[in-house]
């Protein structure tokens, strides 16, 4: 008798092991959410940040080979997620990990939007603007910085501001270093939206600033470009070590963050590019 129960207990494991497990029952996972492109942002912003940037490669690896060949243009991405996991930033339910949530949907929703896989915004603003972006890559209308770093910079800071709004509704408030650390984000994002304006912010400061004679177009460039993680990742130490003298929440000039950022930045550029 116990025999015979331990075969069918044996059966009954082989049986239950072939069974498929249902979607609801699966932990979405940073490949997996690229496979179908369709994980919610609450999905998203349960992942660890390890699978958040598993998930970014992923995708980028998704772009290149089916739509736009070569495509790493989310790897500074990658370089801000990658700090995150350095200092242990992001833990779930947390503002930061909200904010984050917001900003990989618009990128999920968006290069679903691009492939045609699904028309599901996800109602993140972002989506459409990153889809966008995407076909005008595929066109070959964004080959120039000048062109192509707005229309980035744009896409992000939509699903950055969705992302904000997500972190307010589940009732998450920054601390002062995930302030220090927004504020980053947003002077990057202003650089990249106004390349122009940056180059000329650059040119009355940066020598002067810095004490170091460098050529401001060649550090815009640097700094912005969107397919290397090193400006970002340099970037968020940088911002996470200083001390602004801001409060939470209170306005701080793009000129402040830049005169506050521009000494280590520059020692970043220098190091990064060997000048």
């Amino acid at each position: 008798m116990a025999v015979c129960v331990r075969l069918v207990t044996l059966l009954l494991a082989f049986v239950l092991a072939a069974l498929p497990i249902p979607a609801s029952a699966q932990a979405s996972t940073g490949r997996h959410c690229a496979s179908t492109l369709d994980c919610t942002a609450a999905e998203l912003e349960a992942m660890p940040l390890t699978e958040r940037l598993a998930f970014v490669r992923a995708v980028q690896d998704r772009v290149s080979a089916e739509y736009i060949p070569g495509f790493r243009h989310w790897r500074n991405i990658e370089g801000i997620i990658g700090f995150f996991i350095e200092k242990g930033f992001g833990e779930r339910g947390s503002w930061v990990s909200h904010v984050d949530a917001g900003i990989l949907e618009g990128i999920e929703r968006g290069t679903a939007m691009a492939l045609g896989v699904s028309d599901d915004d996800g109602g993140n603003p972002g989506s459409h603007l990153w889809a966008d972006y995407l076909r005008r890559m595929q066109r070959g209308e964004l080959t120039d910085r000048w062109t192509h770093d707005p229309a980035w910079g744009n896409a992000e800071q939509a699903s950055t501001e969705h992302g904000v709004r997500l972190a307010e509704a589940n009732g998450a408030r920054p601390t002062r270093v995930d302030w220090q650390i927004y504020q980053f984000s947003e002077f990057y994002r202003w650089m990249l939206r106004n390349p122009q304006s940056a180059l000329l912010m650059l040119n009355e400061n940066l020598g002067q600033t810095t004490g170091i004679p460098l050529a401001p177009v060649d550090f815009l460039r640097w700094f912005t470009d969107v397919t290397t993680p090193v400006p970002t990742h340099r970037g968020a130490h940088v911002a996470h070590d200083l001390a602004l003298p801001s409060p939470v929440g209170a306005p701080i000039s793009i000129l402040q963050l830049f005169l506050a950022y521009a000494p280590e930045l520059t020692r970043a550029y220098q190091e990064d590019t060997a000048h």
